[in-house]
């Protein structure tokens, strides 16, 4: 084990003669190299800010302004200081002890860096403006207006050459305020389809009071915020949202990815979490240096970067009242969890990263571990899946010293989680619908004891190699976690691979010191908490109804066929599905992003509009083909225009939230926004996108990529759905309700929306037009 290792790196002995002292040179070795290790990678982050603090502006650029200025001056013979030098020799006495020449050199070089400075302030400024601007949003795919085209020139010209991650946050806009009259106006329009005329007309009166009245003066408020901070939404929504719910993170926040479906790189356990774990710290190596390319749409607009900082080495911790998000700026370990045990695996020896198969050899040796867990420790991680703040006081009684403290600042600080579970998970073409339905319950909940819930992710290998990610919701997007996850499978088969014996490349390392064993004193008292955190997280769990459908009749392809947005094409189709199902119409939430300003996250998309309604009583209808497709066309176009709109700042419901919490702070009460805040979301969507497209042949190998990820119903009596386009032919989607609900089912759903797409494409008639 590696702490036996450690001991005999310093041994004495004391004698008639003094002190022997023994020291283990490979012992001083191994401690040279992890100090030259951190040293370097400070010396990284030091560098990486002063060139994300000084872009567009570069070193070279620095010498190339100075350069040239100091030449034009000594060529029309000027002072290059524009008289500096002398102003401050009459203050200074600096002039004593420098020549003439060299006064002239140091004001040529301060007067250059000012102007250095000042070219730096104007692109940064100008950038700015012209983000401001989203008119490109409205131009149709394919045929951008000379309008836009020169601005996306513009905007290249003053983005620089060669960002890094980070190169753009200060010359992304913040996120605008919308005014009062204009949200209460969408929000009206947002439920119009929902409500009768009594409850209508009600609404729009209490709409109405709190336009003319309350809503001002906070919009006063929220209008001073969105000047002092950074986003007046994102601080307020990661709190009130997400660290201030007292209730299961587990299932209710945690979403899950998966691996692919049709391509297994291996079925050796050990070697498949060798490969992943090793691509993750790779990631993060880049994450560190800020070598990941911001994302840029149309390759040539910045969105925010600001979500990745806390990717690694990061764990949600809970408190009585509300938990906080415990960040650590570097971590060697990694946290292992197999079978009950806990372990920690050092991911760097010899001053370098562990490789794959080194991994895979610790990982083997856990794997090989016959040990007992210690009495508690089997059911421990139960504490982090059920209500937080039974775990808050366990966490303070039972874990705030000791063995236990140590312990847990171990799994805490780790760069992230792994679960080596002892379960096979995989599609199997015998029983397709069971075994991706069992895999989803799977990745969302596991046993409920099994993963490290607080932790910013949880990447699981099953017994059979295939693998997933648990992920934590407060301190990042899916997108975000997206983006890891696809540079992972990417790196596993096509860059790492594995030997014909199916381990990974390379061979064992001789020396490496084995996992540390986590040591634990967990007391009675202890154990009946984490029993009662077991049996909440299982009755939660139990009730979780997941059902994955790979849609492989048609993908994106032909839906642009259609001349019609993929995205709002489906979001129809869920509407068609859900009225089906329920035979009502409900509030959908479908997730949009808002990373075009400054520390942005999302915003809603209500995508059930008057004009979706519209078409889907069509559908269900006596109307015509041509009527059908008329009203699907004015929905999906409604639906675009809606998306645009949140993603510019001006959506509904992030400003009636803030606008709610600075009514709270004010102690203020307003039936309105209480009203809005309490409506249920039976519908919840949100598309998973393949980000980094560049990576995977969609074409020739559309199998090559993740499936997606799923996350659980928000309402008790609704559906939560994520869907995933992959390549042009194939649609996957994740759906979840509760069992407990006599409203939902899961793999009903699914049918209708398999119909549902399936009579909105016959409305076009594609194979006539082929024809």
């Amino acid at each position: 084990m590696a702490e036996a290792h450690q001991a005999v790196a310093f041994q004495f002995t004391v004698g008639p003669d003094g002190i022997d002292l023994h020291l283990c040179h490979e012992a001083l070795r191994q401690v040279y190299l992890s100090g030259l290790h951190s040293w370097k990678k400070r010396f990284i982050r030091f560098k990486n800010g002063v060139m994300t603090g000084v872009y567009p502006g570069s070193p070279s650029g620095f010498i190339v302004v100075v350069t040239s200025y100091m030449s034009y001056n000594k060529y029309k013979q000027l002072d290059p200081s524009l008289g500096l030098i002398a102003k401050l020799g009459q203050h200074v006495p600096i002039s004593r002890y420098m020549s003439t020449d060299t006064q002239k050199i140091v004001g040529g070089v301060l007067v250059g860096t000012g102007l250095w400075v000042t070219i730096i302030i104007i692109m940064r400024n100008v950038l700015k403006c012209l983000l401001s601007w989203h008119g490109w949003m409205h131009a149709r795919h394919g045929s951008l207006p000379l309008s836009t085209r020169l601005w996306m020139l513009l905007v290249k010209v003053f983005s620089g050459r060669k960002p890094m991650l980070y190169s753009f946050q200060s010359s992304l806009p913040r996120l605008p305020v919308p005014s009062v009259k204009d949200t209460c106006s969408r929000y009206l329009d947002s439920v119009q389809p929902l409500m009768d005329a009594e409850k209508y007309e009600r609404m729009k009166a209490l709409t109405k009071d709190f336009e003319e009245n309350l809503g001002p003066r906070l919009q006063w408020y929220l209008k001073l915020k969105s000047w002092w901070s950074s986003n007046y939404v994102s601080d307020w929504w990661e709190e009130y949202v997400y660290l201030r719910g007292r209730g299961p993170i587990m299932v209710n926040s945690n979403y899950y990815a998966m691996d692919y479906l049709y391509v297994f790189p291996t079925s050796i356990q050990a070697a498949r979490a060798g490969n992943a774990i090793h691509a993750i710290m790779l990631y993060r190596r880049k994450l560190d240096r800020a070598q990941i390319k911001p994302l840029m749409l149309l390759h040539t607009i910045p969105m925010c970067s600001a979500q990745y900082e806390r990717m690694f080495n990061t764990s949600r911790v809970p408190g009585v009242d509300t938990d906080t998000i415990q960040h650590v700026n570097d971590s060697k370990h990694i946290a292992v969890y197999h079978k009950g045990r806990f372990f920690k695996v050092w991911m760097f020896y010899d001053g370098r990263l562990l490789l794959p198969r080194e991994i895979e050899q610790q990982m083997e040796r856990i794997l090989a571990d016959k040990s007992q867990p210690q009495p508690g420790e089997e059911s421990l991680a139960a504490l982090t899946a059920g209500d937080r703040t039974p775990w808050a006081k366990a966490r303070e009684a039972f874990f705030s010293r000791g063995k236990n403290k140590q312990s847990l600042d171990i799994i805490e600080k780790a760069a992230f989680f792994v679960t080596l579970d002892d379960t096979e998970q995989r599609l199997e073409p015998d029983n397709p619908v069971t075994s991706l339905d069992k895999y989803a319950k799977s990745l969302l909940h596991g046993k409920c004891y099994d993963r490290w819930f607080d932790k910013s992710m949880n990447l699981i290998v099953f017994k059979n190699g295939t693998m997933g990610l648990n992920a934590e919701h407060s301190w990042a997007d899916a997108p975000i976690v997206g983006h890891l996850w696809e540079h992972v499978l990417y790196m596993d088969p096509n860059q790492l691979g594995y030997d014909e014996a199916g381990h990974c490349c390379g061979e064992p390392h001789p020396n490496l010191p084995g996992p540390q064993r986590l040591q634990w004193d967990i007391v009675p008292e202890c154990q009946e908490t984490i029993q009662s955190s077991l049996t909440v997280a299982r009755a939660l769990a139990d009730n979780v109804d997941c059902h994955i459908i790979p849609f492989t009749d048609f993908g994106k392809g032909l839906i642009k066929k259609c001349r019609i947005s993929p995205d709002a094409f489906i979001q129809m189709a869920l509407q068609l599905a859900h009225f089906r199902d329920k035979g009502k119409f409900c509030l959908t939430y479908e997730a949009s992003m808002t990373r075009l300003f400054r520390e942005g996250r999302t915003e809603t998309v209500r995508s059930c509009t008057i004009e979706t309604c519209a078409f889907v009583c069509a559908m269900v209808g006596d109307e015509t083909r041509e009527q059908r497709l008329k009203l699907l066309k004015q929905a999906a176009e409604k639906h675009q225009n809606m998306y645009r709109l949140a993603m510019t700042g001006k959506g509904i419901d992030r400003h009636l939230f803030c606008l709610y919490v600075v009514s709270k702070y004010l102690g203020e009460d307003s039936p309105f926004l209480k009203e809005v805040l309490s409506e249920p979301w039976r519908l919840s969507t949100s598309q998973t996108p393949v980000q980094q497209v560049e990576l995977f042949d969609l074409v020739k190998h559309p199998e090559y990529v993740s499936s997606g990820g799923g996350f659980g119903p928000v309402a008790d009596d609704g559906y939560g759905v994520s869907y995933i386009i992959v390549g042009e032919n194939l649609i996957n989607f994740h759906i979840s309700s509760k069992r407990s609900s006599p409203e939902t089912d899961s793999h009903r759903f699914g049918i209708n929306i398999k119909k549902a797409m399936l009579d909105m494409l016959a409305l076009f008639q594609l194979e006539n037009n082929a024809n």
